[in-house]
């Protein structure tokens, strides 16, 4: 267990790493989807390689440099050898494309790219609009060159880089950013500090307890908080050995956990429900977890992982990038349906969300939260400053979601108070789906909103009212087409309405509360008509 722990002023990961390489070098601590390892003492030292070679490609302290990469040992040490240069890491969700991908790479400004090979033709699509980038970095092999005007270079073996022998980061400093989408604009950069981070690790590793018997299966994209901090983080804090696959397979998940021997995983929105919907099979209980961390926890979902796969601990928790995980459930002390109780490193308040006056146990309102600990927040939205001070309001943090607290301090989760969509576990903006289906032929307005999604756990579903220009009528399948070219997989619209209006306010704002309520009947359901076109053909 890192020696650090109790003390904020070394809430670091990197120097967490350097400890489990002294007291641990041979234990092996990352392994990939790939079959590549890591000991503690590899990642260590490749992570000061790391450092050296972005040092030697320009990259200075502060500065930051995107990563653009799946699940791996090589995301690992790109970050870690990043956050030992005290440089910034803008960790980019693989399934940005086009116009959502361009946005954050221009607003982060980056000039320092590190990307998958397969992911190579993404980035190359925008190289006329991308003017701050000048070297890419290329992980794996590139199915065609880089067409870009960058400087592209391989991802190093590593034996002929010197190791970096500069100072480390400070605990405030700014650690990485990760994009998260808003209501009205663009996503924004949320700026994470090296404490930020490590309190994520640490919520995680206090929560479930873990000890030197446990291992961790990472199937959670590394690009978000959960997998990052939540889960691989903790490991480097706990000294424990995970492992990490490219991305979550329904039908792998329990073969994955029983050839890995993980004792503790996470689970995020509806991946829940696609486990469930695996069939039955007699080695449902022949595994060695003994914790699963779900965020939902319906009570339904709470029950069949104790009852079909024996799993003793389900526990659940709340947060969000810019806040950490304030609220957590705990071992022993099973409450479904519940997200937890507050964190001993934050504050957290039900308020009413138009006086920010608090309320009493029992009755909904706003979840307020702030921290107990310096830099265990985010630093602000990067290029944002006034989303910064909206956001703190009154000196707290106002999350947008309503929630309830009993009066023994377990909070409920009840909905989203801003008009916000999340699926799969992501936060997508209405305002980046509008701004591409808006370009698209036939269509005047168009407003995208959340709908709920009939997977339990599933949170929404993306609808889409569309407006259509006079004397003509869009195309449904030319939508969905064009729509699954330029938005990220998790974004794709699953039904549209063609209206003739969009009701709105006196000052002319959409009102996605009333499209809400009038519900789905009416709509193309996308995903219905994909898979019945399927099943045309076989």
């Amino acid at each position: 267990m890192y020696s650090g722990l109790d003390h904020p002023r070394r809430w670091v990961l990197t120097e967490a790493l350097a400890e489990q390489a002294r007291r641990a070098p041979e234990l092996v601590w990352l392994t990939d989807g790939q079959g590549d390892t890591l000991t503690f003492r590899q990642a260590h030292e490749r992570s000061l390689r790391a450092a050296g070679f972005f040092e030697r490609l320009g990259v200075r302290r502060a500065e930051r440099v995107g990563v653009f990469l799946f699940n791996s040992c090589a995301f690992a040490i790109a970050w870690l050898g990043l956050a030992r240069l005290g440089a910034t890491a803008v960790l980019f969700n693989t399934e940005l494309r086009a116009s959502f991908l361009r946005h954050q790479l221009n607003d982060s400004q980056v000039a320092c790219l590190v990307v998958d090979a397969e992911l190579l033709g993404v980035v190359n699509e925008l190289a006329a609009e991308l003017p701050h980038l000048r070297t890419v970095v290329v992980v794996g092999d590139a199915p065609a060159p880089s067409s870009g005007p960058w400087q592209t270079l391989p991802w190093p073996d590593w034996d002929g880089e010197p190791d970096w022998s500069g100072p480390g980061p400070a605990p405030e400093d700014i650690a990485c950013v990760m994009y998260t989408s808003g209501t009205t604009g663009p996503s924004k950069g949320v700026l994470m500090p090296h404490v930020h981070c490590t309190l994520l690790g640490i919520g995680a590793l206090e929560t479930l307890q873990l000890d030197a018997n446990d291992r961790y299966y990472i199937c959670l994209p590394l690009f978000h908080a959960n997998g990052m901090f939540m889960q691989l983080g903790a490991t480097l804090l706990a000294g424990i050995p995970a492992f990490v696959q490219r991305r979550f397979s329904a039908s792998r998940w329990l073969a994955d956990i029983r050839e890995c021997g993980a004792t503790v995983t996470n689970l995020l929105g509806a991946t829940a429900s696609f486990v469930f919907a695996q069939p039955p099979s007699e080695h449902d209980r022949a595994h060695r977890l003994r914790a699963v961390m779900l965020a939902p926890n319906p009570a339904e979902h709470d029950a069949l992982f104790r009852s079909r796969f024996g799993i003793r601990d389900v526990v659940s928790g709340f947060g969000m990038t810019e806040v950490n995980i304030p609220i957590w459930g705990r071992l022993g002390q099973p409450a479904p349906g519940a997200a937890g109780w507050p964190s001993r490193y934050f504050e957290v308040c039900i308020a009413d969300p138009d006086t920010d006056m608090p309320l009493p146990a029992g009755q909904m309102g706003e979840i307020l939260v702030r921290p107990k600990v310096p830099f265990g927040f985010m630093a602000g939205y990067l290029n944002a400053p006034e989303k910064t001070v909206e956001a703190w309001r009154n000196l707290w943090f106002h999350t947008g979601d309503a929630g309830v607290m009993r009066e023994d301090g377990l909070v409920t989760f009840i909905d989203r108070i801003k008009d916000c969509i999340r699926r799969r576990g992501e936060n997508i903006s209405a305002t980046e789906v509008e701004e591409v289906v808006a370009a698209m032929p036939g269509v005047a307005e168009v407003a995208a909103y959340a709908v709920p999604s009939d997977i339990p756990g599933g949170e929404d579903e993306v609808m889409l009212a569309i407006v259509p220009r006079p004397g003509e009528r869009p195309d449904v399948e030319e939508i969905a087409q064009r729509a699954a070219e330029q938005l990220p997989r998790f974004a794709k619209p699953r039904y549209v309405r063609l209206v003739q209006e969009l009701p709105k306010t006196a000052t002319g704002k959409v009102q996605r509360a009333v499209l809400r309520q009038q519900g789905t009947a009416d709509a193309t359901d996308l995903e219905s008509r994909v898979e019945s076109q399927r099943t045309e053909r076989t």
